[in-house]
């Protein structure tokens, strides 16, 4: 990777070309946004919307073919921005999970200072693949923590477990939301060897600070698998499919019960995903209740003392002293 490309608020990097053919010359009416709710995995409510591109053009109806050929004509930096600009003006009152392509890092598309990405009031969160981490690596740090910073947005690192997986990148990133591959959580309940992999990841996400999402969630089952693994945030099918607007989202575990022990137990994370208000009130971890006291703070609960063994006698069955 070159100087020039890390300097990229400084270079003197072609200006975007104007709106031509293909992929450039697509606009707004071209572009739809669909919406995904990723659902707190304690409370049934959703946490945010993941943003999704849909292109009418036929020949780009496919979003991976849609990139393809964005980044064959340079166009990747224009592309995102008209992505953002349909997805926050059609989401409503809702934060959004925004994903970024690797060759957009490199765009003064991203950086301007009218990007809408800087004008939310609810959270934002931006999301790159874990395969760009490993690829992108100085682009990602530099440029997604300028951005984050400047504009309270929060760093996502999507796909993670797709192959790509470097453990020191991850940490020194730290992004404030991992997503696990699809691939590992498809049929997560049926296989011990990925229950083991996720238990491990999430514990050590816990431990950065980081909260987990366990993508691709189609069945009841992996639902209750990954719920007592430790992940806390899900996606997928068994909830909501992706529409316009944000769409409402189904919980099955009502009817199943509270989860089991590791749910309640497992400690909250580290840290709070952002200190602008969001729609749903961070999950809080139940706490056992302390003994009950008096009035003098003393606890109720009877203490064995030397005189009561040697009495022989239990507390319980002895007349009470009288006290001074």
């Amino acid at each position: 990777m070159t100087k020039d490309t890390l300097n990229w608020t400084t270079t003197g990097m072609p200006a975007v070309k104007a709106p031509g053919k293909g992929v450039q010359a697509l606009n707004a009416a071209d572009i739809e946004v669909v919406f995904q709710p990723i659902v707190d995995i304690t409370t049934g409510k959703a946490l945010a919307h993941e943003a999704l591109v849909r292109c009418s053009r036929p020949e780009y109806a496919s979003p991976p073919v849609l990139f393809e050929h964005a980044v064959e004509e340079e166009a990747c930096g224009r592309l995102g921005r008209t992505i953002r600009e349909v997805a926050f003006s059609t989401c409503g009152d809702v934060a959004l999970f925004v994903n970024l392509h690797p060759a957009e890092l490199a765009s003064r598309w991203l950086v301007r200072p009218d990007d809408p990405i800087g004008f939310q009031e609810q959270p934002v969160y931006l999301e790159i693949t874990e395969s760009a981490t490993f690829t992108h690596y100085d682009l990602c740090r530099n440029v997604l923590a300028e951005l984050c910073s400047r504009t309270g947005a929060l760093l996502v690192v999507d796909d993670f477990g797709a192959g790509y997986s470097n453990l020191d990148r991850l940490a020194r990133l730290e992004p404030a939301v991992v997503k696990l591959d699809i691939a590992l959580i498809h049929d997560i309940h049926e296989q011990k060897r990925k229950q083991i992999v996720t238990r491990h990841v999430v514990r050590l996400c816990e431990e950065l600070g980081a909260r987990v999402v366990a993508e691709g969630v189609e069945k009841l089952d992996e639902l209750k698998c990954v719920r007592d693994l430790g992940v806390s945030l899900v996606q997928g099918y068994l909830f909501a499919r992706p529409a316009t607007p944000p769409p409402a989202h189904t919980w099955p575990l009502r009817a199943v019960g509270p989860s089991r022990a590791r749910a309640s137990a497992r400690p909250s994370s580290p840290r709070e995903l952002s200190s602008r208000p969001t729609p749903v009130s961070a999950s809080k971890v139940s706490t056992v209740p302390a003994p009950p006291t008096d009035r003098s703070g003393a606890d109720r609960v009877p203490r064995i003392t030397a005189a009561d063994r040697n009495s022989g006698q239990p507390r319980s069955q002895r007349p009470p002293r009288s006290r001074r």
